[in-house]
C-alpha cells in the first residue's frame, strides 16, 4: 500500500501471500540436523521473499551475487571476509557462521561459488542459496543439488488466487476478478512487473469502481512503464521495418491469431528463432508473450493504429464461436478451464461485451465456484443491457451464493435466485419450497435430496443418492468426480455433506479438510452446506484472535487483551486470512457467525 507525502509515494513491502507450504519447507530445511536447501524458479516469482521470510528473527548472515562484481574474487563475502584471502582461509572463517543466506547466486564470481560448494561439503553452516532458473548457473552452485549436496526447492510462478491477495493489498482494495486475472496474465508470475503495472494503473487513475460494490476495474490500454518498457524491448526495439510489420500485424490481430500464409514467411523465421512468436498445431502465429501485444498496441501511433485494427465487429464470429463452446461444456456437465481469449480481450478493452455471450460465461464461472468472477461477468453483460434477465440473474446467484444479500435482492429474477437469497438469509426450508423442478440439483445442495428423485442424471444423481443414504464414503466418491468435472464448489459441498455422514472420525477430519480447500479456492462461497468448516482450520490462537477481530476490536485491543505483541497479532490475522480466502476482517464477522464451527 501507499503512503502519500506531498508529491513523494513511500513504497511499502507487499504482504507475504501463499507459498505457505513452501515457507514450511524452507524452515524445517533450516531446523537442526539438516545442512539447508537450494530454491530456484523464474525471475520476479518471490524467491528472494520466500527466504527472507523464512529467516525473519533468526540470526543469519547474507551474501548476494550481482552482474557487475562477477569477475572479482569472493566479492559477494567482501563484507565477510578480510581484504586478502584465499578459499581454504574462507572456508575456516565463515565455518563459523550458523545460517548463510545466499541470494542471486547464479551471479556469483567463481571464488565466492567455490566458497558456497566447499561450505555445503563441509556440513557446518546451514546454507539458503537463491538462484533464478534460466540464467548461466556457476558450476560450483549447479553442483549443489545435482550432486544432492542439498534440496531443490523449484518455485513455481505465483498462483492465481495468491496473486489476488497481493493486488488487493497492492491497489488498497479488491479489484474485481476479470482485472485481477488480467493483471495476473500479463505478468506471468514476475511479481516485479505487476507491482510496477499496478502501481501505473493505480497512479494513473485509471482504476474505477464497480457499481454497487467495493471492487475497482481497469479497463483499455497497458501503460508503458519503464519495467514494461524494458521487458517488452525484444518487440519494441526491433528494427527491421519486416520483422516490426508483422509484430504489429500480430498485436493488432489480437486475440484472433493470423496463419502463416497470411504473412511473410522470412521475417517470421527469425522471429521465431529469437522466441518473439510461436506457431500452434493449427498452422496459427501466436506472439509468445502475453504482454508484447498490448505493449505493440499502446505504443503504435494513431494512424498506424487505424490501420491495422481492422473492422470492430471482426471478433463477432469467434465470440459466438466461445460462447457456443461455453454452453456446449455445460450441457456436457464438463466445466473444467476452457480458453476464452475473445471475450476477455473484449472485456479488457473496455469494449462493450454482448449480454448473451456474457450471461454464458457467467454461469460457466459459477459452476466453477468462481463466485466473484461470475459476478464480473453478469455486470459486464449488464453494462450495455441493465434489464438482461439471464445477466441478473447469474448475477443474483453468485451473489446469494456468496452471502451478499444486498446485491442478490436487487439483482433477482428468478425462482433459483429467489431460494438461494432466501438460503443465504438462514431460510432453508422457506429456500427448498421455493425451487422450481429444474433447480432439482439445488436441492440436493441445500440438504434435501428427496427432493431430486429421479430427476438428476450421471455424478450429480450419485451425489443425490449417496446424501439421501447418509454414506460418508460415497459423498467423498461424488466429490472427487464433482472436482475431475470442474464443479469445485459442488465438491466442496459433497465433502461438507460427507463431514455429518461419516461414522469415522479420521474420515471425517480429512473431509472437512479438502471441503475447506475446494471452498478456499471458490471465491468467498458462503452456502449452507459449507457452514462451520472454515474456522476447523485455524489454530487455536487464530481462532481467538479472528473472533475478537470480528468482533470489532482493533489490533491493539486484541494484543492488549492477550498479553501479545500488536505484530504478532497482525501476523496471525494474516495467516488466518490466507487460511480462510478472506482479504481482510470484513470479511471475518460472517466466517464466525457460521453455525456449528468447530475446531477440525
Amino acid at each position: 500500500m501507499t503512503y502519500e507525502q506531498d508529491a513523494k509515494t513511500l513504497e511499502l513491502p507487499w504482504p507475504f501471500a501463499g507459498r505457505e507450504d513452501e515457507l514450511e519447507l524452507v524452515r524445517r530445511s533450516l531446523t537442526a540436523g539438516r545442512h539447508g536447501i537450494v530454491v530456484t524458479g523464474p525471475a520476479g516469482c518471490g524467491k528472494t521473499r520466500l527466504v527472507t521470510e523464512a529467516v525473519r528473527g533468526a540470526d543469519c548472515a547474507r551474501a548476494a551475487g550481482t552482474p557487475e562484481t562477477r569477475e572479482i574474487p569472493f566479492a559477494a563475502f567482501a563484507h565477510l571476509l578480510p581484504e586478502a584471502v584465499g578459499l581454504h582461509r574462507a572456508v575456516h572463517l565463515l565455518s563459523g557462521v550458523r545460517l548463510l543466506l545466499v541470494d542471486d547466486a547464479h551471479l556469483l564470481d567463481d571464488a565466492s561459488a567455490a566458497l558456497v560448494h566447499q561450505l555445503a561439503v563441509h556440513g557446518r553452516t546451514r546454507l539458503l542459496v537463491v538462484a533464478t532458473e534460466g540464467a548461466r548457473v556457476p558450476g560450483a552452485v549447479s553442483r549443489l543439488w545435482t550432486g544432492e549436496l542439498l534440496p531443490r526447492l523449484a518455485l513455481e510462478p505465483l498462483p492465481a488466487t495468491e496473486t489476488a491477495q497481493l493486488l488487493t493489498a497492492g491497489a488498497g482494495g479488491p479489484l474485481e476478478p476479470l482485472t485481477a486475472n488480467r493483471l495476473h496474465r500479463l505478468c506471468q508470475g514476475d511479481l516485479r512487473l505487476l507491482r510496477d503495472l499496478l502501481g501505473a494503473v493505480r497512479d494513473g487513475g485509471l482504476l474505477t469502481r464497480v457499481p454497487d460494490s467495493d471492487e475497482r476495474a481497469w479497463r483499455g490500454p497497458v501503460p508503458i512503464t519503464s519495467t514494461v518498457r524494458d521487458r517488452t524491448a525484444p518487440v519494441l526495439d526491433r528494427t527491421d521495418p519486416d520483422e516490426r510489420e508483422t509484430l504489429d500485424r500480430l498485436a493488432f490481430a489480437e486475440p484472433l491469431p493470423l496463419h502463416l500464409d497470411e504473412l511473410d514467411l522470412r521475417p517470421l523465421e527469425r522471429l521465431e528463432a529469437d522466441g518473439l512468436i510461436r506457431i500452434d498445431d493449427h498452422g496459427a502465429v501466436h506472439l509468445a508473450d502475453p504482454l508484447h501485444g498490448p505493449a505493440l498496441r499502446a505504443t503504435a501511433g494513431t494512424l498506424r493504429a487505424r490501420r491495422l485494427a481492422g473492422a470492430p465487429d471482426r471478433c463477432g464470429p469467434a465470440l459466438d464461436a466461445e460462447r457456443a463452446a461455453l454452453a456446449r461444456r455445460i450441457e456436457q456437465a464438463d466445466v473444467t478451464p476452457l480458453p476464452t481469449p475473445v471475450g476477455e480481450w473484449l472485456a479488457a478493452e473496455g469494449v462493450p461485451v454482448p449480454p448473451g455471450y456474457a450471461a454464458v460465461r457467467a454461469r460457466f464461472a459459477r459452476l466453477r465456484g468462481e463466485l466473484r468472477e461470475a459476478g464480473a461477468w453478469a455486470r459486464e453483460g449488464l453494462r450495455g443491457a441493465p434489464d438482461d434477465a439471464p445477466c441478473r440473474t447469474e448475477l443474483a446467484l453468485a451473489a446469494a451464493q456468496s452471502g451478499e444479500v444486498t446485491t442478490a435482492q436487487e439483482a433477482m429474477v428468478g425462482s433459483a435466485a429467489a431460494a438461494w437469497l432466501a438460503a443465504a438469509r438462514g431460510a432453508v426450508d422457506g429456500a427448498l419450497a421455493m425451487l422450481a423442478e429444474e433447480d432439482a440439483y439445488d436441492a440436493v445442495r441445500l440438504g434435501a435430496p428427496e427432493q431430486a428423485t429421479g430427476r438428476l442424471r450421471g455424478v450429480f444423481a450419485d451425489h443425490a443418492d449417496a446424501l439421501a443414504r447418509g454414506d460418508g464414503p460415497a459423498l467423498d466418491r461424488a466429490a472427487e468426480r464433482l472436482e475431475e468435472r470442474g464443479f469445485l464448489l459442488f465438491a466442496a459441498e459433497a465433502h461438507a455433506q460427507a463431514v455429518r455422514a461419516h461414522r469415522d472420525p479420521r474420515a471425517a477430519r480429512t473431509s472437512r479438510t479438502r471441503a475447506v480447500a475446494l471452498a478456499r479456492r471458490c471465491q468467498g462461497a458462503r452456502t449452507p452446506a459449507l457452514s462451520g468448516l472454515v474456522l476447523g482450520e485455524l489454530t487455536a490462537r487464530q481462532r481467538q484472535i479472528v473472533t475478537l477481530a470480528a468482533a470489532g476490536l482493533s489490533n491493539r485491543q486484541i494484543a492488549e487483551q492477550l498479553t501479545l505483541s500488536i505484530r504478532t497479532v497482525g501476523n496471525h490475522l494474516y495467516s488466518a486470512y490466507a487460511r480462510l480466502g478472506a482479504s481482510d476482517r470484513g470479511a471475518l464477522p460472517w466466517l464466525v457467525e457460521l453455525p456449528d464451527a468447530q475446531p477440525a
